[in-house]
């Protein structure tokens, strides 16, 4: 994870606006996880395989977790509080490990179905947050870290309104995944549903520290067809994140040439 082009790539070693020695413990420790590693290869099966969905794998939980953290990096710098941790009585330095225990667990449900996912993820995530925060926390940080964690991967979906910014992030950044490359499976396959063929048309997604406003976030679309990832999809993740006035999102069509859609702003 050590590009930094476009704020992609969370950099453990480089210089944060937020205390980074807790969040890159807890990094070290998940990302060689033999537990969390078997989840991320097992929670594609249904989706990808049987579904002939987009990835919810290894690939998309890598970069839910890199955009998330350089998401709220960017937050940070440009003064956004964070109420996840503080409310619990936790410190600064817990608001990204939440992010990103969020982010590595968010679709682990997936290992029982697609279909309401969301609520598969809660027990499952659960218990391997009982087996791994031990090593970092006590029993009170235990269990609101727990919590908070848990309510992030509940909030990624629309169907439940994030009550914490660090929520809001996980929901963002979880349509943040909109790339060709996520649907170059199901394509490959001969998937021409919405989402696959919508994915096809977004070239890349930057995130930039903003000139009005923290945080911008560019997509770059070289077809019409990218108009569904970013208006009805990501537009459904931002609204209610609680992020909503901190975040402008612009999506442009590279290729605008008699095409009906040249810019998205939301």
């Amino acid at each position: 994870m050590a590009e930094t082009t476009g704020n992609r790539h969370y950099d453990p070693d480089a210089e944060h606006a937020f205390p980074d020695e807790r969040l890159n413990e807890v990094l070290s420790f998940i990302e060689t996880d033999e537990e969390i590693q078997t989840y991320l290869e097992a929670q594609n099966v249904n989706p990808v395989t049987r579904m002939r969905y987009n990835d919810h794998g290894e690939k998309h939980i890598e970069i839910v977790l890199n955009r998330a953290l350089c998401l709220y990096d960017l937050l940070k710098r440009g003064g956004v509080e964070f109420n996840g941790a503080r409310d619990q009585g936790l410190e600064e330095a817990d608001e990204a490990v939440i992010l990103a225990l969020a982010a590595k667990l968010h679709d682990i449900g997936h290992v029982v179905h697609r279909s309401d996912h969301t609520y598969y993820s809660i027990p499952l995530a659960a218990d391997i947050l009982n087996r791994i925060l031990p090593e970092f926390y006590g029993i009170d940080g235990q269990v609101r870290i727990k919590g908070e964690v848990l309510h992030a991967i509940l909030c990624h979906h629309t169907e439940e309104v994030p009550l914490t910014r660090e929520a809001g992030v996980i929901r963002i950044c979880d349509g943040l995944d909109m790339e060709r490359g996520r649907s170059r499976n199901p394509y490959e396959r001969g998937g021409r549903g919405i989402n696959t063929v919508s994915s096809q048309a977004i070239q890349r997604v930057s995130l930039h520290e903003g000139e009005d406003i923290p945080v911008h976030v560019e997509i770059e679309m070289t077809d019409a067809a990218g108009v569904y990832q970013v208006d009805s999809l990501l537009k459904a993740k931002l609204d209610d994140s609680g992020l909503e006035d901190f975040v402008r999102i612009v999506a442009i069509n590279t290729r605008s040439e008699n095409e009906l859609v040249e810019r998205i702003e939301l």
